[in-house]
Formats: C-alpha cells, structure tokens, sequence
C-alpha cells in the first residue's frame, strides 16, 4: 500500500484488515503533494493472496527554487555524490515532542503562507514560470517533508502525547491545505503561466502546468466564489473526518480472553506467545499475528466467531456514522462540480476514466470468476460437513463469514500439502531480509548499506542508504519498521517522506520513505517466523519503496516517486510480488531457522502448485470490496453502508458477512485516499501479470537486462509521464489481461 499526502493517517488507512495487500501511504497523506491538488502514501492487508534531533525546519525552507525547464539531465544530476552523505536527509526524529510537532506545523505553515503571498501579488501582466511554478514547487517540497514531521509520529511512536500531537496538528495542517488548494489568486498566475510561456516549456514543465490547472478546476477554481466556498467547507469537513476515522482505529485495543481449550488447534509457538489475564486465560488481540492465525487454525467455531466479530465491528458506532456523512458530502462536492456521481469525479483522472468502464470490468470479471468460486465454496463446505462429523456436532449446512478462512487453510494443508507452520520456518526474518535486499539490489542494479546509529522513532528501525552499483552515487534511504506495539499503524504500508526532485542549484534531492509492518517480532529465545504471505506483503512494501527511490528522471517533486494514476500505483509492486513464487528467489530468501538449509525442492514445488489454491473465493473477496465502494460512491440514495455491504457479500461473495458487523467502518481505503479507486488493485494486478510473464518469466526473473528496463520504462519516470506510455515502452506493445486470465486459471473458468 502506498500512502498519499492526504495525510499520513488516511493513507495507512488503506490496507483493509480483510483482504488488501498494499496500502500506500496515500490515503493517510491524501495529499500534500500539489499546492493546487493533493498530498500522497501506500499500504497492505495481510489477509491478500494476489490481490509506510529537529531543528525547526529543513534547511531547503526559504530557499530559491530555479530549475531549468530543460527536459535533458545528466545521469550525475539525477543522483547526490557520495560525500553528500547524510547532509541530504532532512527528516530527522529522535527529538520530537509534541511541543516541536507544533512549532513545525506553524512554522511550516508560516512559511509556505509567505510563499503563497508572494505568488499572490505579482501581477498577472508579470508572471514567469520560474515566480510562479517553482515558489509552488519550493511549497511543495516544503509541505511534503516538513509535513511529514508532524503527521508521521501519529503512526509510529508509541508515546500517545506524541501520536495526538501529531493527530491535532495534522487537522490544522490539513486544514490549511484545503484553503491552499482553494487560493485562485495562484490559480489565476498559473493559468497565465500557460498563456504566455506553454510552448517554450519542457515536456515535464508542461505536465506540471497542465496538472495544475487540471487540479484547480476539480476544485472549482474557475467556479463562482459562492460554488468555491462551498466545496471549500465540503473539503475541510471531509478532512477532518478522514483523520477521525483512522484515529479510532488506530487507537483501537480491544482484547479477547480464551481458555486453552477455546484455542484448540492453536500451534504452541502461538500460544507462548500469548499474555495472561487475572483469570489464566489467553489475551488476544485484534492485530493481524493475532486474527490471521485464529481464523486459519483455531478448530473452535464460536472462537473463530467471537474474533471475526469483533474485528468486524472495530468503531462501529463512530466510524459508521463518519463513513456515511463523509458519503453524503462526496456527494455533494460532485454535484457542485457537475459530475452526475462522485465515482465519475474520482475516475475522471484515473486510467479508467469512467465509473461505467470500472463497473463493467469489475462485474465481467466477477462473472467470470462466479462458477470457480462456487465450485470451491462447494468444496469448504464438503470440508466443513466432514469436520462436524469427525467432531461430532451438529452441521448447519452453512458457510459463516468465520468458516471461510478456516476451511480454505484446510484445503491448502490437506490437497495441496501445504502446512504454513512447517513452511514459515524456513522464512525467519533474518534471512528473508538478507535475500529480499540482495534480490533487489541485483535486480536493480542499487547498493543498500545499513546505516549504524540512525536517527530513528524506535528501537526496532533499522535505516539504509541506497547508491547506485555503478559509481556509489546516493538515490535515497529508508527506513524498515517491521514489527508491531502499542499505537502503531495497524497494516503494512510504505510512507514517503521526503519527495525525490530536483533542487535550486540543479543537484538532486533525494526521495526518503519509511516501510511498516507489523510482522512477528523476535523475542531472546525465538526468532521471528514469517508466513510466506507475510514474505509476499514485504516483497510487495518493499517495492513500493524503490519506486519512491529510483524515480530519477523526476524534475518537480508533484511527480515524486509513487504520485502516478491510483488505479496503476500498485502494479509495480504487484508485479514484484511474483518473486516469491519463482524457485531462485525462494532460495535466496529461505534458511531453515535451525539448519539453515534452504527450501527443499519438494516444498518449493508444492508451495508454487498451491498459488491458486482457491483463486475464485479470493478474486470474489476482491471483487466484493471493488464494487461495494463503486457502488456506495454513485449511488444517488443515502447509503445504509452496513446493509448495502451485507448485500454485497451475499451477491458477491456468496456468502453473509457475520451478523451485527460492519466492516466498512474499518475499511481506511473508503475513509480517504482509495475512495472510488478500490478497484484499482485489481485495475493494477492485471498490468502485473502482463509486465512480470512478458518480459521477466520469458527472458530471466533475475535478468539484470529486463530490471534496468524495468527500473528506466515503470519507476525511473515517477509520475512523470501517463502509466499506459510506460507500459508500452516496457512492453513494446498496448498491455492486455491474457496473462492474468492465464495464470490465475481464470481463462479457463470463462
């Protein structure tokens, strides 16, 4: 997942508890990244097969940003020399309080404010693109890393002074951005900007100008000032909301208490694991080490019942009631912007172009999908049927929302040999790790060098510097923050923190990111184990990260990194994910935590046979969150999000969600950052296949050929150029679904 600038908090958010794997930071950072526009992050969900000392202010405030519209740079522009080490990360963290946390946010909005004015007063008749596009550059850049200060520690600290510090500074800032984004006075310069200098332009100057524009009138800059105040009012509240949406649930700690024998079924690593309460019983929390394994393994029903409802009803009552007021102002901010639905708003800049063109591509697939899915729903329930025998107790003939996970662990272990506990460990942390960063730096030609003593938020995070092989220039650093405590972001996401771009003097800054996840954390006598889902999950966060950091060819920090179309973000990453399926990366990644042997040959194939297991059931669980968000964001009716979902999942999935749930009150993605775009994983998983079995699978899945073509045609442009022109220059050819269908078995359920 990957998060935008809306706000750290909202692009979290994105990575559903029930079945997504990436989040960008996106939807917590709705975004910062366009003073006329947005702000942007990425994210994940583990329950997904297929499917992120302070002085005051960074030392770029203030200064003079001149670059040349020129559309050529030398590759040693596009990076920072060696001895630049360290002096060019701006984002800085073992000194934050909250006191500092609010000095940056007034002294960040001060001075983006005097940048505005200055914008402000010059006269139409005197503008140039260097008064006006690059002092909104100069915010940009601004705003997007000093922003980060104050709206990341709300993810990561586990001092809750600090995280609602940054929770009530992110509302104002966030606040001062919807009035940024409304200010037509800059509008007004950049559209004489066009007027009087477009053809002189480079074509990524153009492109900034344009996106510019493009984004002023989605807000109703070329509007009344009457409809202007409106959406203004609208995009406020709407901000505000989304924050309160994820701060519910970040802040969210309820706890289950079972007895042994509730947890029958339960591996014994698992177990251990487990704090007591006064009365001897097990506590178990709603976080994912938890929930995963309980709705997999636990062989009592109401056990599995009690967890599934519980995780399902997180903030029900608030969150419900933020969701469907946050529906009804969409709504409204459409309407005003004459768009027939706020669907068609959303889509109008996506590759999709269309609420009609996302439905008809979610509702043929789904079609497709219907009788594979039914024939293994079919199959859980023979399984379920079997188990009530063995057990002795009555079968209701029923598929419940907890039965689900639990009898298609059971078709994996059983038909395909796949035992995850015996698999995870060869997968201890440690050695996926060392191979996933060798595997990438191989593949993309970059050095990774851990960096000691690093300013960092905690102990467990670790920082790398990245360099290119070929002559040690820096590209960027991140951060790894993998395991989960109290008060972190729930899900799996990659946060940019400081945007890749060019600076004053034409040298480069470079794009600093943070990866989170909440993995098992070792203890002093166990290693952490890693599900090979969870390998997937950091093979696909990871990917996000080097997106963010092999951006080069990225002028204006608008561009950064991850900042292209929603409904393509993904697909880089999806794309890489494929890693962990393929035989030689599977043994660089794996390491018996014992032995230190790697994955048997035998397992390895087993493990490849059983990708598909139960392909219909997950595409459908996709599908379901796709059209459900589809659905409630063109719908001219007040939606009842928990009726409306329950239908979806007896239509879609083919089976109810649990009674008295509603899980939309958990789903971030829909509360800012996703909304109207949930489709795009699926959108973006197509393109994945396409890329990975057309060049990679066909010329070599460790060619350094096909990576460097890879990292020049999908991530060295950033949001530079329109995704469909990057897929054909890597293709060399108009992307199609063939291998998707192919792969996933799915041409053959047609």
């Amino acid at each position: 997942m990957f998060v935008l600038r809306a706000s750290v908090r909202q692009l979290a958010s994105k990575k559903l508890a029930s079945n997504t794997r990436c989040l960008l930071a996106s939807a917590a950072r709705t975004s910062r990244t366009g003073v006329i526009g947005s702000r942007v992050g990425i994210a994940t969900s583990p329950h997904t097969r297929h499917i992120r000392p302070i002085q005051s202010l960074t030392p770029s405030i203030g200064r003079s940003l001149s670059l040349s519209t020129s559309s050529s740079s030398s590759s040693s522009k596009m990076a920072v020399p060696p001895e630049q080490a360290g002096r060019d990360v701006h984002v800085h963290w073992k000194d934050i309080t909250a006191e500092k946390i609010a000095t940056i946010k007034t002294d960040v909005i001060a001075a983006v404010t005097k940048m505005a004015d200055d914008i402000s007063a010059i006269p139409l008749a005197e503008v140039t693109f260097e008064n006006v596009m690059h002092t909104l550059e100069n915010m940009n850049r601004e705003l997007t890393t000093n922003g980060s200060l104050v709206d990341f520690p709300a993810m990561v600290y586990t001092d809750k002074e600090i995280r609602d510090a940054s929770t009530e500074a992110d509302k104002d800032l966030s606040q001062f951005m919807v009035d940024l984004r409304c200010n037509k006075d800059i509008f007004d310069r950049v559209v004489a900007v066009k007027e009087k200098f477009y053809d002189s332009l480079s074509t990524q100057s153009k492109r900034l100008v344009d996106h510019t524009i493009r984004d002023g009138r989605r807000l109703g800059l070329h509007l009344s000032d009457e409809t202007r105040d409106q959406i203004k009012k609208v995009d406020q509240e709407l901000s505000r909301l989304s924050i309160d949406f994820q701060r519910n649930l970040a802040e969210e700690s309820t706890k289950l208490a079972f007895s042994p024998e509730e947890l029958d079924g339960m591996p014994e690593d698992f177990i251990s694991s487990l704090d007591k309460d006064d009365d001897d019983k097990f506590i178990v929390t709603l976080k994912y080490p938890h929930t995963v394994p309980i709705s997999q393994k636990a062989r009592n029903a109401d056990t599995r019942k009690r967890v599934n409802v519980a995780f399902n009803s997180r903030c029900m009552s608030e969150n419900t009631e933020i969701l469907e007021t946050m529906l009804e102002l969409r709504k409204k901010k459409a309407s005003l912007l004459s768009f027939s639905t706020f669907a068609d708003y959303m889509l109008e800049i996506r590759m999709a172009r269309s609420n009609k063109a996302v439905s008809e591509f979610l509702t043929t697939l789904s079609n497709r999908v219907t009788p594979l899915a039914e024939k293994e729903l079919a199959k859980l329930k023979e399984y379920k049927k079997a188990e009530c025998t063995e057990l002795g107790i009555p079968y209701d003939d029923e598929l419940h929302a907890w039965d689900v996970n639990y009898y298609s662990y059971q078709v994996e272990k059983k038909e395909y040999s796949i035992d995850q506990d015996l698999y995870k460990e060869y997968f201890p942390m440690e050695k996926v790790t060392e191979g996933l960063l060798d595997i990438y730096q191989d593949l993309l030609g970059v050095v990774f060098t851990k960096l000691d003593d690093a300013d960092v938020w905690h102990p467990d995070v670790t920082m790398y510097r990245v360099t290119e092989k070929s002559g040690g220039w820096i590209l960027g650093y991140f951060y790894l923050d993998l395991f989960p405590r109290d008060g972190k972001f729930g899900h799996a996401a990659c946060f940019p923190l400081q945007s890749g771009c060019r600076l004053a003097d034409g040298t480069r800054q470079v794009a600093v990111c943070a990866m989170v996840a909440n993995f098992t954390k070792p203890t002093a006598d166990k290693t952490s184990l890693l599900l090979h889902s969870e390998v997937e999950t950091f093979f696909h966060e990871f990917g996000h990260a080097m997106h963010g950091i092999c951006a080069l060819d990225v002028q204006y920090s608008r561009f950064s990194g991850t900042r292209v179309e929603r409904d393509f973000v993904e697909a880089p990453s999806q794309m890489l994910e494929n890693w962990c399926w393929e035989k030689e990366p599977l043994q660089r990644m794996s390491g018996h935590f014992e032995s230190g042997k790697t994955l048997p040959s035998n397992m390895l194939e087993t493990l490849v046979a059983s990708r598909n297991a139960n392909i219909g059931i997950l595409t459908k669980r996709q599908l379901c969150f796709g059209l459900f968000d589809q659905f409630i964001h063109s719908s001219q009716d007040k939606v009842d999000t928990q009726s409306v979902y329950n239908k979806f999942c007896l239509d879609v999935n083919r089976y109810p969600a649990a009674e008295g749930t509603n899980m939309p009150a958990t789903f971030g993605h829909i509360a800012g950052g996703y909304e109207a775009q949930y489709y795009g994983y699926m959108w973006s998983n197509v393109f994945s296949y396409d890329m990975f079995f057309s060049r990679f699978h066909k010329e070599g899945v460790m060619s350094s050929q096909v990576g460097k073509h890879y990292r020049d045609f999908i991530l060295r442009p950033g949001g530079s150029r329109d995704a469909s022109d990057m897929l054909v220059d890597f293709l060399g050819r108009e992307p199609n679904q063939d291998a998707f269908l192919e792969q996933t078995g799915l041409s053959a359920a047609a």
